[in-house]
């Protein structure tokens, strides 16, 4: 049972309050994250749910998340993050939502804001750690900027009750760096939205390519972590019939002819659609700390080439896809070419069972009230053994 650490009389006065910077305007795992627990929680709960982020206006299409928005101004270059104008300011919104339980999304002022919160009200706080900060530094700065930020992540995310991790790669990783708390919380996907019924067999047509064309998808954010030029690179060196969908926003890319750009789509039915009707997706980014199109692809019954590196080599077996040696062109391109010669509609529909029987947000969700249950019994515990010790003082 939901919560079974609480009576049922309790249960529609908890409040489950996220607080992240990581919510842009367009998409992210995050926010598909938040969308999909507030979701679920209105379908199954009577529990409360708020997701505080610094956007100017909030709001899926669905209606079902509370939203509460903080002064932010928006952080250049960063495709539409937002930066906090006042962690004092924040602390008050969260005060004033009485959370029972704050889980955190990013490592940055939010992270303290939350600690602070949580030591002023004495409620548990969950760290989820969406982003790999050590190595994006390491990328962007060098290795010796990399060990100050491992120092900042250990000093930070030891504060709190439970760090959750999205792959068994980064609980590790996290316990390496003497974050002892955490456990591995993987994220899913909703299989309604995302299914092989979603295909579309003119898309090549209304493309200009042949009915023989080997079509590849990418779809994400186009930022430099995400590799993106080695995958062009890969496609210019396969020739013909490879052609390459990249679906996104960003710019700084290669100019290529075997390349379509095709904007960011808010609707997760027109993503769906141009995954399905793709023969397979091919992700080279190898600092994923899960990788959420990977399952969405896979859920769309199609097959996936990825890294043997980040949280993405924990998604894909040799049933549902083919991993190859990261930061590699021709791996790549050998890799694509390779997958070619398999059954494509036989791991395309292992991987949609996969995330049937595996991913599917109806199974992610509660495993991850479980999370929460088990931290609001130690909690209790807790309070019941200081109120113990209290009184025999």
């Amino acid at each position: 049972m939901l919560f079974n650490t609480l009576k049922k009389a309790d249960l529609a006065k908890v409040h489950l309050v996220d607080i992240t910077m990581f919510y842009p305007a367009e998409t992210g795992g995050v926010r598909t994250y938040l969308s999909a627990k507030a979701d679920w929680l209105a379908q199954h709960t009577r529990i409360g749910h708020t997701v505080v982020a610094p956007a100017p206006v909030l709001g899926d299409a669905n209606g079902k998340t509370t939203f509460v928005s903080v002064p932010s101004v928006p952080i250049p270059y960063s495709k539409g993050y937002r930066m906090p104008l006042s962690t004092l300011m924040s602390a008050r919104t969260l005060r004033r939502l009485q959370p029972d339980l704050i889980e955190v999304g990013d490592p940055y002022q939010f992270a303290w804001t939350a600690l602070r919160v949580k030591n002023e009200m004495n409620v548990p706080a969950v760290a989820f750690y969406h982003s790999d900060l050590p190595q994006l530094v390491a990328q962007r700065f060098g290795r010796s900027a990399q060990r100050t930020a491992i120092r900042y992540i250990a000093h930070l995310y030891s504060r709190f009750d439970l760090v959750l991790a999205p792959s068994a790669l980064m609980a590790r990783r996290l316990r390496s760096m003497g974050v002892h708390q955490v456990r591995h919380q993987p994220l899913g996907v909703n299989t309604s939205a995302f299914c092989p019924e979603r295909k579309d067999d003119q898309l090549r047509a209304r493309l200009g390519l042949s009915t023989n064309t080997r079509l590849l998808i990418y779809a994400g954010r186009f930022t430099r972590e995400k590799k993106l030029p080695l995958l062009i690179d890969a496609v210019e060196r396969l020739g013909d019939p490879y052609h390459l969908i990249m679906v996104g926003s960003g710019g700084g890319l290669p100019a290529s002819t075997r390349v379509t750009c095709l904007p960011f789509q808010k609707n997760p039915a027109a993503l769906a659609s141009l995954i399905a009707s793709c023969d397979v997706l091919v992700h080279p980014g190898d600092q994923e700390t899960f990788g959420l199109v990977v399952l969405e692809a896979m859920a769309c019954g199609i097959p996936v080439v990825g890294v043997a590196a980040g949280g993405v080599q924990e998604l894909i077996d040799r049933d549902t896809g083919l991993l190859v040696q990261p930061g590699s062109a021709s791996a790549l391109a050998a890799g694509i070419k390779q997958i070619y010669r398999g059954d494509l509609p036989g791991m395309g529909a292992n991987a949609r069972r996969k995330m049937l029987e595996k991913y599917d947000w109806s199974m992610i969700i509660p495993q991850l009230m479980t999370q929460y249950a088990s931290l609001f019994a130690l909690h209790r515990r807790a309070e019941l053994e200081a109120g113990t010790a209290y009184a025999i003082d």
